[in-house]
């Protein structure tokens, strides 16, 4: 059995990240937990699990409006905790989108603000996005095994979000990649962070440098993929794992609360790339925005194809 909650109230995409919603004149404002637009979940209480998938209806980026939603979500999860309503034991995220998990960053949103020149509005995106990922690498501070579900590829921010996960389960013919240095920039929500601790610092320039694409066979060869499943068949390898492990469930929480001491990561050290990466960002030539561009059109195309 399943327990889903339905979306309440639409998202007000004008509001900065981080504000609260705005209530009409004379009336309160009410959420339902885990009631979102663009995030779908729902609670299996016989897997302990939390299934939760992004849903956009256009490009599979991480506007400010989803930011939003992930740090309401996060903040749900930690109340159902607390409450005992939900006995969370592990956490999935997932997509809904076909044949993508997530694009990364918001492009359009990025092009603006650097044409613009507001160098605030892009630390505040770049500190939204780290914060949540923070936390998730903490699992937020709760025994709780996160586990990234890829059915799609994962690029720039969509691959650095699953970093932050104990675990990914990926489908063959998936991608990773990093292309932020194909038009001057680079990744800077967590990636050089993550991935150094992982692999080394050498390792980590090099395939960020790079610029190319990872399938899921190579990741799993270097360890940031922990457990391939075959085309389609992602979900049900991620509740075999689960069903494997449950007994195990405490002494996991354990090993990766550990590993978090012996290497630690602090959000002060994502938020001082992030300073870096809107520094960078503001150097981008028009030739490095038209090629941003470019590729938001590509991508936009690709896109149109995979819906139905």
């Amino acid at each position: 059995m399943t327990v889903e909650f339905p979306p309440v109230i639409p998202f007000d995409r004008s509001r900065q990240l981080g504000q609260p919603p705005i209530a009409a004149p004379g009336h309160a404002v009410t959420r339902q937990p885990f009631g979102y637009v663009e995030l779908e979940a729902r609670f299996d209480p016989a897997l302990e699990t939390l299934w939760t998938y992004m849903r956009q209806k256009v490009r599979p980026s991480f506007n400010p409006g989803l930011l939003q939603e992930f740090e309401q979500w996060q903040g749900d999860i930690v109340q159902a905790c607390a409450s005992e309503a939900m006995p969370i034991r592990y956490l999935v995220l997932g997509s809904r989108f076909p044949g993508v998990f997530s694009l990364g960053g918001d492009l359009d949103l990025f092009s603006a603000h650097i044409r613009s020149g507001d160098r605030k509005a892009l630390v505040r995106y770049g500190r939204a996005c780290v914060r949540i990922l923070h936390r998730n690498m903490l699992s937020l501070e709760r025994p709780i095994i996160t586990i990234g579900l890829v059915e799609g590829d994962a690029l720039g921010g969509g691959f650095e979000a699953l970093l932050s996960f104990n675990v990914v389960i990926a489908e063959r013919g998936t991608n990773f990649g990093l292309p932020e240095t194909n038009f001057g920039l680079f990744p800077g929500m967590g990636a050089h962070c993550f991935l150094s601790r992982r692999l080394g610092a050498a390792r980590a320039e090099q395939m960020i440098l790079s610029g190319r694409t990872y399938s899921a066979d190579e990741l799993y060869e270097l360890g940031i993929v922990h457990a391939l499943a075959n085309p389609g068949q992602g979900r049900a390898e991620v509740e075999r794992y689960i069903r494997q492990n449950r007994r195990r469930h405490s002494g996991h929480c354990a090993i990766y609360e550990a590993s978090r001491s012996v290497n630690p990561l602090p959000l002060s050290e994502l938020e001082a790339v992030v300073e870096l990466w809107a520094d960078a960002a503001l150097r981008l030539s028009s030739v490095d925005l038209r090629l941003m561009g470019r590729l938001v059109g590509a991508q936009t195309r690709l896109l149109e194809k995979a819906l139905p």
